[in-house]
């Protein structure tokens, strides 16, 4: 099923308008490098390591993921913003192995509550991996994004 999603019409029209790019699969992971916008220090995407085992019934989980070394993104290179982005990008959590987003597999545990206060932010197991990524190419492109931890 991730297959054809990653070359399916949605997927590949975010690919084609720069939005992010597929890297590598090695399954159940794939890397994927989304844009995000200038920022002073900041690069102008950032690689995520999705754990998709039992794609697409179960949603997806993302850790943020260092393309050039193979390995997680070290704490101060994750993105930031004053309200939500840091609130989403928390090393802290769950130590660093995931994102704090309702789509997120790792995430939702523990979070009943989300999916009444947070319903458009869970994982559609139609639309698969790209709820997720959109939801993170959103967050890049809000005002809220001010680039990374230690810049």
């Amino acid at each position: 099923m991730l297959e054809i999603d990653l070359a399916a019409p949605d997927f590949r029209s975010g690919e084609i308008e720069g939005r992010w790019r597929h890297i590598a699969t090695d399954w159940p992971l794939t890397v994927i490098a989304v844009t995000a916008p200038p920022r002073p220090g900041a690069p102008d995407e950032f690689g995520f390591r999705f754990n998709c085992s039992g794609y697409r019934r179960t949603p997806a989980t993302a850790q943020p993921w260092n393309i050039e070394t193979n390995a997680p993104l070290p704490a101060a290179h994750w993105p930031t913003g004053p309200r939500m982005v840091s609130a989403v990008f928390r090393p802290d959590w769950k130590h660093g192995q995931c994102l704090y987003l309702p789509c997120d597999r790792m995430s939702i545990e523990g979070h009943g509550n989300w999916r009444t206060q947070y319903p458009d932010r869970l994982w559609e197991p139609e639309r698969g991996i790209i709820c997720y990524l959109e939801q993170l190419h959103d967050l890049f492109f809000d005002s809220d994004y001010s680039g990374i931890r230690s810049a």
